[in-house]
């Protein structure tokens, strides 16, 4: 038998119900993506309707996978300047929450490319990241994430310490391969990932502005 719970356990402080709430909401819209291609490609296998995935539901499939990892990798970067310019610390309880999202939504994306392109043709993986550039970019991203997504835990950033910080700053890495993956599958109609470049650029200019200015004189 085991003794009683320490009494600081079980009187933890419980979270404020507008968080759970908030959190809540933020689930629900992360899922969302998942949920509209998981309706649509059950309209297409029960034949309600066979063009519910577009003309091409592999590229459709994987791209918009992929696209939503790219926006949730963005929005993880946005926390600390949006907490930045509100003051409202309450903001970064939602950093891991975004940034786990990124990595699930990265896996699947390329969970679909190793079932739906490759067929599970293992021999054809490594052939594939070598030859492609894109693949090899998009692949090192994922790669890079896993890490961090193991990592994310507080007992990870008792055990890392000021490592755990160092390990974590990879996602600009991260970011940066994730754009220019999708700027090379796009190939031609860029805008679309101009348009995230942008934002990325905006993103790590605003931290590198904030650590090369002078620092505020005391009185």
């Amino acid at each position: 038998m085991t003794g009683p719970e320490p009494i600081a356990r079980r009187h933890a402080p419980a979270a404020p119900a507008w968080l759970i709430a908030a959190k809540a909401l933020a689930h629900a819209l992360a899922l969302a993506p998942l949920a509209w291609l998981a309706w649509r490609a059950w309209q297409v296998q029960s034949g309600a309707d066979i063009d519910a995935l577009g003309a091409d539901p592999v590229a459709l499939i994987e791209h918009t996978l992929g696209l939503w990892a790219l926006r949730f990798l963005l929005l993880t970067l946005a926390v600390s300047p949006l907490r930045q310019l509100t003051g409202q610390p309450a903001l970064l309880r939602f950093r891991r929450l975004l940034g786990l999202y990124a990595f699930a939504y990265a896996s699947l994306h390329f969970a679909a490319w190793l079932v739906l392109d490759l067929r599970l043709d293992w021999g054809s993986v490594a052939t594939e990241i070598a030859r492609r550039p894109f693949i090899t970019v998009g692949f090192l991203a994922w790669l890079l994430l896993v890490p961090l997504a193991v990592t994310s835990t507080r007992g990870w950033m008792r055990r890392l310490a000021r490592n755990w910080q160092r390990l974590h700053r990879l996602v600009y890495a991260i970011a940066a391969l994730a754009v220019l993956h999708f700027w090379w599958v796009v190939k031609s109609d860029i805008r679309e990932p101009l348009l995230y470049a942008v934002l990325l650029a905006a993103l790590l200019g605003w931290r590198l502005w904030r650590r090369l200015r002078p620092a505020p004189r005391r009185a």
